[in-house]
C-alpha cells in the first residue's frame, strides 16, 4: 500500500511543524484514513538540535495541543535533508522563509512538492512564529485552517477517499 507522505517544516520544529503534525495526525484519525498516511515535521535549523538530540515540543505548544485533546508525546526537533525531498510527496512550510530555507537545503523543486500550508486554505498566508508572537492559539487555528483545506485539496483530487 502507498501512503501519502507529507512533511511539515519551520524553523525549529518545536512550535508551528510539530502543532502541524499532530493535528493532521489528529485529523486522519478521527477520518478513519490514518493507515493511508505518513506524517512527520521537521526544522530548516539546527538551532534546537544540540549534540545530534532535538529538543522536545515547546511547552506552550504542547499545552495548545493538548487543550484540544491531542498529544506530541515523544515528538523531538529534527533537521530536513536533502534526502527527504525524495520520501515525501508534499513538503509544507509555514512561512516563506521555510520554503526558501527548505529549497536551500533540498535544492530545486523540480516536482512541485514544496508549498506553504495555508497556500491549501482560501487565505493563503505565512503562519506567524508563535516563539515570537506568543499566541499559539493563533497558530492552532490558522495550522487547523491550512490542514482542513490540504485534506480538502486530497479529497476533491481523489488522492484519498
Amino acid at each position: 500500500m502507498s501512503y501519502i507522505r507529507v512533511l511539515f517544516v519551520c524553523l525549529g520544529n518545536i512550535c508551528r511543524s510539530p502543532i502541524a503534525e499532530f493535528v493532521m495526525k489528529d485529523m486522519v484519525s478521527k477520518r478513519g484514513i490514518a493507515d493511508k498516511f505518513y506524517i512527520a515535521s521537521a526544522a530548516t535549523s539546527t538551532e534546537e538540535i544540540w549534540n545530534g538530540i532535538g529538543n522536545p515540543v515547546y511547552p506552550p505548544a504542547r499545552k495548545e495541543l493538548a487543550k484540544h485533546g491531542i498529544s506530541c508525546e515523544g515528538k523531538r526537533a529534527v533537521q530536513i535533508t536533502k534526502a527527504d525531498y525524495g520520501k515525501y510527496d508534499y513538503i509544507l512550510g509555514m512561512e516563506q522563509r521555510n520554503i526558501r530555507n527548505i529549497l536551500r537545503i533540498v535544492g530545486m523543486d523540480s516536482e512541485g512538492k514544496v508549498k506553504l500550508l495555508l497556500d491549501y486554505s482560501d487565505d493563503p498566508r505565512d503562519i506567524a512564529d508563535p516563539w515570537y508572537t506568543g499566541d499559539f492559539e493563533s497558530t492552532y487555528r490558522d495550522v487547523v485552517e491550512g490542514c482542513e483545506g490540504f485534506l480538502r485539496y486530497l479529497e476533491k483530487n481523489k488522492l484519498v477517499q
